[in-house]
Parts: C-alpha cells; sequence; structure tokens
C-alpha cells in the first residue's frame, strides 16, 4: 500500500477567536506553476486522505463537497491513485471533477498490482490499468500519469516506453515518476520526457536534497511534488505522544517517527515552528507550505483533507511571505534540531528507490 499527504492543523475559526489573526482571506489569488511543460495551480490537492490510509474513509459527499471547494479557491491540480483504497478515492475524484474536467489537471498513479500483489510495472500491466483508471476518473485522458514506486524486475526504459506508447495514443498526457532516484529518473527521461516526480519533502523530511533528486529536477526541467508537506500533519502542532493511530486504518501506526517516543523526542520541531509561525501571523501548518513554495518556483506542494476549515488554512498558505532572512532563521534552526525516527515502516521503504 502506498502513503501520501495528509493536513489536520487547526480550523480558520480557531485561529480567528484565539487571537484575531492567521488567515488573511482572500489577500492573494492562486498563482501558476510549471510541472516540466505542465501548468498547475501553485498549491494542489492530495485526494488521498479522504478515502484511505489515514483513518477511516469520510462520508462520499463531504468528500466531494471538499474537492470542490478547493476547485472553487483556485486549485487546478488534484492527486490520486488506483492503490487508495483501493479504486474508491479515483471514483470519488472523477466524480467531484466531472463538472469543471477540462479545467483541473488530474494526476493518478500506477504500478501495484492490487490482484496478486506487489509491485508491477510491466508494459502490459500498465496498458490494461490505465482502462480501468480512466473509467473510475470519468475523463477520456489523464493528465499526469506515475509510476507510483519504481518496479526493480522492470527495466525503467520499458516502463517510459510504454507512457510513450499511451501519450501516442491520447490517453496520458505527461508522465511522471514517485520516490524514484536521480539516475533511474535521467534514465526515464531519455526515452520520455518525465513531467513531474513526487517524493516525500517538508521541513522536517529532507532527503530530496541530499539524494540529488531535486538538483536533477533542476537540471532536466522537471518539476517536484512534495507529498507529506506538513509532515504526514506532525508539523501542524496537533499531533504529539498522546496521539492514537489506528492500525486497522491508518498507516502511520507503523512509522518510526510517529512512535509516542519519537513524537515526544521531536517535539522541539513544533515548538520552535509554532513560535516561528505566530510571529508572522500565520499558523504551523501555513509556515510548512510556505517553506515548500519558497524554495523553487517548480516546486508544487499537495496537501490533503477532508475539513472545509483545513482547506482554508493550507490554501491561506500563499499569503505568508517568507524573507530571505526569513528563510536563513528556518535553516538556521532546523539545522540545529535533529528529527528522530525514520520516515515510514521499513516495508515500505523497501519500495523507495535508492540506487545510485
Amino acid at each position: 500500500m502506498a502513503v501520501g499527504p495528509l493536513l489536520g492543523a487547526a480550523s480558520s475559526s480557531e485561529i480567528d477567536n484565539r487571537n484575531g489573526k492567521g488567515l488573511r482571506k482572500g489577500k492573494n489569488k492562486m498563482k501558476p506553476r510549471k510541472l516540466g511543460k505542465l501548468e498547475v495551480s501553485e498549491i494542489g490537492f492530495g485526494c488521498m486522505s479522504i478515502s484511505a490510509n489515514y483513518g477511516p474513509p469520510a462520508d462520499r459527499n463531504q468528500g466531494i463537497k471538499v474537492i470542490r471547494a478547493a476547485y472553487e479557491k483556485g486549485v487546478t491540480f488534484f492527486d490520486t491513485a488506483e492503490v487508495y483504497g483501493p479504486y474508491t478515492n479515483e471514483e470519488l475524484v472523477g466524480e467531484a471533477l466531472a463538472p469543471f474536467r477540462d479545467k483541473v489537471v488530474i494526476a493518478t498513479k500506477f504500478g501495484f498490482d492490487l490482484e496478486a500483489g506487489g509491485l508491477n510495472s510491466r508494459p502490459t500491466h500498465i496498458k490494461k490499468v490505465v482502462e480501468g483508471s480512466l473509467k473510475r476518473l470519468k475523463t477520456d485522458r489523464i493528465d499526469l500519469y506515475y509510476q507510483h514506486r519504481v518496479d526493480r524486475k522492470v527495466p525503467i526504459e520499458d516502463v517510459a516506453g510504454a507512457i510513450k506508447d499511451l501519450i501516442k495514443e491520447g490517453k496520458v498526457l505527461h508522465f511522471g515518476l514517485s520516490e524514484a532516484s536521480a539516475r533511474t529518473i535521467r534514465r526515464a527521461h531519455a526515452v520520455q520526457p518525465v513531467s513531474a516526480i513526487q517524493s516525500e519533502y517538508s521541513l522536517m523530511e529532507r532527503d530530496p536534497e541530499k539524494n540529488g533528486v531535486l538538483e536533477t529536477c533542476e537540471d532536466l526541467g522537471i518539476g517536484f511534488v512534495p507529498w507529506g508537506p506538513v509532515g504526514m500533519g506532525f508539523l501542524t502542532g496537533k499531533i504529539d505522544a498522546r496521539t492514537k493511530f489506528d492500525p486497522k486504518t491508518d498507516l502511520r501506526s507503523e512509522f518510526e517517527r510517529f512512535s509516542p517516543e519519537n513524537l515526544e523526542a521531536n517535539r522541539p520541531i513544533v515548538d520552535w515552528l509554532g513560535k516561528f509561525a505566530g510571529n508572522k501571523n500565520a499558523t504551523p501548518a501555513q509556515v510548512a507550505l510556505a517553506w515548500l513554495l519558497a524554495q523553487k518556483p517548480w516546486i508544487v506542494p499537495i496537501p490533503g483533507t477532508r475539513n472545509m476549515d483545513h482547506l482554508e488554512e493550507n490554501l491561506g498558505a500563499i499569503n505568508v511571505q517568507l524573507t530571505p532572512a526569513d528563510l536563513r532563521e528556518i535553516e538556521t534552526a532546523f539545522s540545529k534540531i535533529k528529527v528522530y525516527g525514520g520516515r515510514m515502516g521499513e516495508k515500505y521503504m523497501q519500495d523507495v528507490d535508492q540506487t545510485k
């Protein structure tokens, strides 16, 4: 099973009632950004957490309502995958976006064999499962089609070739990779240009800076889409050692970083972020998202939520202006704070491409 983004920060009403500041609604409009040649809103919407993996599924009507509200507020980039649910998240996204399909960008993912289990990126499998995704999404094309996890049994050149075929057929418009190494990205890009790379990236998860992925994206003109942009909810400041994660419905129950011991050990991160955010008349989640936006103009975070107040808060990040001095202050502070616990459980990290 795959993982993706979640937000669970304080609502806008809580912020306004607490200190009369925080969300400056309507101050700025959502600006466009480019993932390769694909134009999207500067903040996207990660739809996974509505249906799966971070708790029980939300009410379907509520999910549709929040997705449509995101569009009304300027979001044009929506992210899902066949494995979320499985299948039910694509169905939800397809129904929610049907009224304005031609005005949005839909990203989904392939690469898991949901019948046999494990990874499967054989070209025949890709060309089979794309039909199911198209049907569930109620569309005749997928704007951005990611390989969800790199399948070591299938040369990435074969995967890129299969996507190239689907692009020629008009069923796919752009090619993406998720949790791929810099070497794999370059190999794929040589066969079929890659528009976007999706990996976990946040103030507390900086691997893309260290493993050459961001550098490779910049070199090749590829966009970068951070999932988990607020540390899978931790950077909101609303999760602590007392928070319970149901192992039946919440993947974080298996992640080292979300053990009670590591949640307590990582408290200095959210304590500092909370103070900094207060000085910026913002919330910790907004600062975390604004920091990502400030890194590169081709980075597009995809926070997710099922809650209207949280949606307002997330999108309010575009009103948080971080100066060069602010960014230096953040870097200096985080360089002195140790992050405890690996980012995912061992069985999930096995599927992350870390080839050199």
